[in-house]
């Protein structure tokens, strides 16, 4: 019957670096038909893949051999005989799991036919001994070593069942041999198996150092992160300040602003007091209003002048942001002292002409 598909199924294959020994090497494109595969003459199982007309599996399954889930959706074994470890990518987990319960049971069939084979290599060994010890029952037969001649000729003096043993005894030879051999390539494979562990152990404290390293690194990255952290809080502090300042500023400005609106209804009023000085004689009916609006309005000079000395400290302190504010104040005291003046000197015309009338 020959070799004869039992199980197949399709994945992405892969084989490790065989100079790093860590990384994964794809071995198809895409996902590949993988089959498990019985010989019948050899009593051996297969694991063939495919890809167009390359073959890019071809792993005689052993005892000794492990099919690993590294993941979800991936599985590994490792062949000493390719000298590689080959990885097989899935698409959904119940094919891995069908893939690995599959390879368990023609692992453990390959075992049983191992076993079988070692008991048949074991019985015929012994029954080689026994036949061995047996000598023939007529004394007047000559025994084969004492006779001359070929190979042949020894056998043709020789009794049949001489002869049989000598033949059984031969096969049984060649197949302690084959034995044998078959027993180095074991420990060949053993040591194949053993050398592979070790570098995948190497590999593996490898990646632990890198993990270290790795940790190193984020925990570097934290405490920049925090110190990042502590610079932007500090300098949000520092916005706050430069806000508080701009408040103040407004501030000044908003008093800026309504002291020139007291100056310009200081200048509406003396206006209006100019047009009811040209009318004289309701003015001196008026004149003692005058007087005391005068008086209030002195008492608000004197106010004011307290005021423009605190605006000319506040001014002092931003000369830089507020130059031109102290031009207009200087303006407005020079137009106020006129017009105070100007006030005293129509008083005393006013006193003159009620003393005159």
């Amino acid at each position: 019957m020959g070799e004869q598909p039992i199980f197949t199924t399709r994945a992405h294959v892969f084989q490790i670096d065989p100079t790093t020994k860590k990384n994964w090497v794809p071995a198809s494109k895409q996902a590949v038909t993988v089959s498990y595969f019985y010989d019948s003459t050899r009593n051996s199982y297969r694991i063939i893949s495919v890809d167009g007309s390359k073959v890019i599996i071809n792993s005689t399954i052993t005892p000794n051999m492990t099919f690993t889930k590294t993941s979800q959706k991936f599985g590994q074994w490792a062949d000493s005989r390719a000298n590689t470890v080959f990885g097989l990518g899935f698409g959904s987990e119940q094919q891995l799991a069908k893939f690995a319960e599959k390879f368990q049971e023609v692992k453990d069939a390959a075992k049983l036919a191992r076993d079988k084979s070692q008991e048949k290599m074991e019985t015929s060994s012994n029954h080689s001994q026994e036949s061995g010890r047996v000598t023939p029952s007529n004394p007047s037969t000559p025994q084969a070593s004492s006779i001359n001649g070929t190979d042949d000729e020894k056998i043709s003096h020789v009794g049949p069942e001489a002869a049989l043993l000598m033949s059984e005894n031969d096969r049984l030879k060649t197949a302690v041999e084959q034995s044998n051999t078959n027993a180095k390539k074991w420990e060949t494979e053993l040591q194949t198996l053993q050398e592979s562990n070790a570098r995948l152990e190497d590999a593996l404290t490898e990646s632990s150092a890198n993990v270290e390293s790795w940790k190193k690194q984020l925990s570097v990255c934290k405490e920049e992160s925090d110190a990042l952290r502590d610079k932007i809080i500090e300098l949000e502090a520092q916005c706050k300040e430069v806000s508080l300042e701009q408040e103040r500023n407004a501030q000044l400005t908003a008093k800026v602003q309504e002291l020139e609106a007291e100056l310009q209804d200081k200048e509406q009023e003396l206006q209006n007091l100019r047009k009811q000085a040209e009318i004289i004689p309701q003015l001196m009916a008026e004149c003692e209003s005058i007087t005391d609006k005068l008086r209030t309005a002195e008492t608000k000079n004197v106010e004011l002048d307290g005021r423009i000395g605190g605006l000319q400290a506040d001014a002092d302190e931003n000369r830089q942001k507020q130059g031109d504010m102290q031009g207009e104040l200087k303006k407005f005291m020079d137009i106020l002292d006129g017009k105070i003046d100007e006030l005293h000197e129509f008083r005393q015309g006013l006193s003159k002409l009620g003393v005159g009338n």
